[in-house]
């Protein structure tokens, strides 16, 4: 998850509304209490503490001096640069280094950079400006994300009814829109992309923030390329949304349900990779085709193209580890 500030100093209650509006995470403010009649927002105050007492420091790079200081405050707590031109003091120096710097930028742009730097960016953005529609341009930026996922042609190879088991829906606080949904598989090393419940149906209406996802033990790609298993998550957890497009963003769980309903096993291939899945045995669920179309279970067919992704197998607490492993 990427960290959104905004600077309101001098403090002015309608640019922190729209930093607020706009997903800020953090306000940097003369006094700490200014915001807190808005929202319950962290705050940075003179004294560099957020709210919740973790340090922030702040350092203007001039040099190398400068920028060896920033990367040895990072080691305490958030490090927040500021550079007259990034294109001289390279940002790259910072983020290859350290995973707490959070970048000074004055508009959309910059922010874009600042969140790509060599693919993984900051942590984060603190916003200079005193125009609200500046704001909520980088609230979208950030929103947005950074992320982006290589989708892939997979070829269907069989599709087999499985009986009865526990499946997962992922209720999320976004409505999605048609070619969206989440990456789901059975091995942590190729996901397909299921499509979220967005399509009209004579027996059920569309509930665009669901994904039907899968069964119980199943990967989901959350942020940071990192996975987590259908079972564990929970209101408040974050998850990634994943556009036939490749962009991807983040979206917060409002909540999941399990229930035991009758289950098919979809089994894919791209290049000699394969990919499977659990899911449940309905209409009303959908994979993506390779021109973003949602397609049914109910209607696919062996030697139909979906999309999904190939991703570096092995997991330990959802992050990717080279080890000799096999999932089958």
């Amino acid at each position: 998850m990427k960290e959104f500030w905004v600077d309101i100093r001098p403090w002015e209650k309608d640019l922190a509304t729209t930093a607020i509006e706009s997903g800020a995470d953090t306000l940097v403010l003369d006094r700490a209490t200014d915001a807190t009649v808005l929202s319950r927002v962290r705050t940075v105050a003179q004294d560099g503490d957020l709210r919740e007492g973790e340090d922030v420091f702040f350092t203007r790079i001039t040099d190398k001096d400068s920028e060896q200081e920033a990367l040895r405050l990072s080691v305490h707590g958030y490090s927040v640069v500021e550079a007259e031109d990034w294109t001289i003091i390279p940002l790259e120096n910072l983020v290859a280094q350290s995973d707490r710097i959070i970048a000074v930028v004055r508009d959309a742009e910059e922010a874009a950079v600042a969140l790509s730097v060599l693919e993984k960016g900051t942590a984060g953005v603190l916003l200079s400006t005193r125009e609200p529609g500046v704001v909520r341009q980088v609230g979208a930026v950030v929103r947005s994300g950074s992320e982006h996922t290589d989708l892939l042609p997979f070829m269907v190879t069989s599709i087999r009814q499985l009986g009865m088991g526990d499946r997962v829906c992922i209720d999320t606080c976004t409505l999605m829109k048609e070619g969206e949904g989440m990456l789901v598989g059975n091995t942590s090393s190729a996901f397909l992309l299921v499509h979220a419940e967005t399509v009209e149906n004579p027996y059920v209406a569309p509930r665009p923030f669901r994904v039907n996802a899968g069964a119980v033990h199943a990967y989901v790609m959350v942020p940071g390329g990192r996975t987590a298993y259908l079972s564990d998550l929970g209101t408040g957890d974050r998850v990634l949304l994943v556009r036939s497009s490749g962009e991807a963003e983040e979206a917060v769980i409002g909540r999941t349900k399990a229930e035991k309903r009758p289950l098919l096993l979809v089994e894919a291939e791209h290049e000699g990779v394969k990919a499977s899945l659990v899911l449940q045995n309905a209409e009303t669920i959908r994979l993506v085709g390779t021109d973003g179309s949602p397609v049914s279970v109910v209607t696919l067919r062996e030697g139909d193209m979906v999309l999904g992704s190939v991703e570096e197998g092995g997991r330990h607490f959802g992050m990717a580890v080279k080890e000799t492993i096999r999932e089958k």
